[in-house]
């Protein structure tokens, strides 16, 4: 059964309810902290079964979001991030149970040394806490910021959007029926069961000093809000302003291939290329062949003068297309000198976030990844590899492109902290 909604009707009424999931939160964390591995990997489990058991409530709850969502005018792109279907349910299950078979990263042994004077110095992870998850459109970030803050023995407090609220609500559903099932506090996993835009300023506050860190998941407005506004840590993804630098020595229909997939496997996603660039060398051979590709698959090119020069149906690239995360069926695309002009256009109009080189050149590979200042940098691989799950993470809460704490895919070892253990034998300091 779905958390039910909440009718809030004073200001007290909300502040009262986020504290109590804050608290509830709390005490939930303290308790993962020292749950063995063999039951929150139970716990994991029952709630994959869960996600399969309940997948025709979640389905219908997420025709619901989809339904409200085209009769508001959402873009494809916007659909495509909410809607849910067979396939997408069962990989949440399946990211889900993926997270079980993962080592537990609670207690590792990062680093042990021992000290002239005898003691034994260890640096292991533990948990960060509680941690407050604020998204947008995408019901999969319910599972998958669940699954992953519970095998780092954290509790997490999830805020939907209102676009995607009943999904989420009905994913959530799933996990606590899996929580109950295997003896794990229910609190561990919380979500904000009401639209109130006040309950996500409670929680950038920290409640009371129960949030220990925030991570958004969304659009550029909400992220911007998240940093200006956060009393806690945030854990910053910024746009996806993704680009694949073709170089010339790179294989035409390896280009091809990775540049298409890279723009127009899944458009929505933050890892969607939205910049090409093409290496001058390689116009005459390589230019034409990858904008007719792309236009002939349904995608708006804009272009600078050489890119235009190559299909009528090239539309003009302003500077506001430079620095664009479109999240749709468009990119722009420009022509550079080499790869040291890939690299300054990318650290110009970039995010940080994911950047391709496609190069048979081993030595411009290499520069490319050195000098490219971004979270993830691939060669001869598409852009929509940035991924937690094909990182071999399970699922992801989030790309991180912040230099603090966490980088890339937000996986159960960025979920977790350290502290020194030290062992002695009746040292004292001189």
């Amino acid at each position: 059964m779905a958390t039910p909604l909440k009718t809030i009707d004073t200001a007290a009424e909300l502040a009262a309810m986020m504290h109590d999931m804050g608290a509830n939160s709390r005490a939930a964390a303290r308790a993962l902290a020292l749950a063995p591995k063999s039951k929150k990997d139970n716990a994991l489990k029952e709630m994959s079964s869960f996600i399969r058991a309940c997948s025709s409530v979640i389905q219908a709850a997420n025709d619901e979001d989809v339904a409200a969502a085209r009769a508001a005018g959402a873009s494809p792109a916007s659909i495509d991030r909410l809607a849910l279907d067979a396939r997408r349910i069962a990989g949440m299950a399946d990211a889900v149970e993926m997270v079980a078979t993962l080592p537990d990263p609670v207690g590792t042994v990062m680093e042990r040394y021992r000290r002239p004077n005898g003691m034994v110095i260890e640096r292991i992870r533990v948990p960060l806490g509680v941690i407050g998850v604020i998204f947008e459109s995408r019901p999969n970030v319910t599972a998958d910021a669940g699954a992953l803050a519970l095998k780092a023995g954290n509790a997490v407090i999830l805020r939907g959007g209102s676009d995607a609220f009943r999904s989420a609500r009905a994913v959530h559903a799933a996990l606590v029926e899996g929580l109950r099932a295997a003896g794990v506090p229910m609190h561990a996993i919380q979500f904000v069961p009401t639209r109130e835009r006040a309950a996500v300023g409670m929680m950038l506050s920290g409640l009371g000093g129960a949030i220990d860190v925030i991570v958004p998941r969304g659009g550029k407005s909400l992220v911007a809000r998240v940093q200006a506004e956060a009393r806690v840590p945030v854990f910053a993804h910024l746009e996806g302003v993704c680009h694949v630098y073709v170089d010339g020595s790179a294989d035409l229909e390896m280009a091809k291939a990775i540049v298409l997939n890279a723009k127009m496997r899944r458009t929505g996603v933050c890892g969607a290329a939205e910049t090409l660039l093409v290496d001058r060398a390689c116009v005459p051979t390589h230019l034409g062949a990858l904008v007719t590709m792309l236009l002939d698959a349904g995608c708006e090119v804009r272009g600078d003068a050489e890119t235009r020069a190559t299909d009528a149906r090239v539309k003009p690239a302003g500077e506001e297309d430079w620095p664009a995360e479109y999240l749709d069926a468009v990119i722009a695309a420009r022509v550079v000198n080499g790869v040291a002009g890939a690299i300054e256009h990318i650290e110009r109009y970039g995010s940080h976030h994911t950047d391709a080189i496609v190069a048979a050149d081993q030595a411009a590979a290499d520069r490319f990844l050195r000098e490219v200042d971004s979270a993830i940098v691939l060669h001869n691989a598409s852009t929509q590899f940035a991924d937690g799950g094909e990182f071999g993470f399970g699922a992801e809460i989030g790309i991180a492109t912040g230099r603090m704490h966490a980088r890339g895919p937000i996986g159960v070892e960025q979920l977790c902290t350290f502290k020194y253990r030290v062992r002695g034998a009746g040292q004292v300091r001189p």
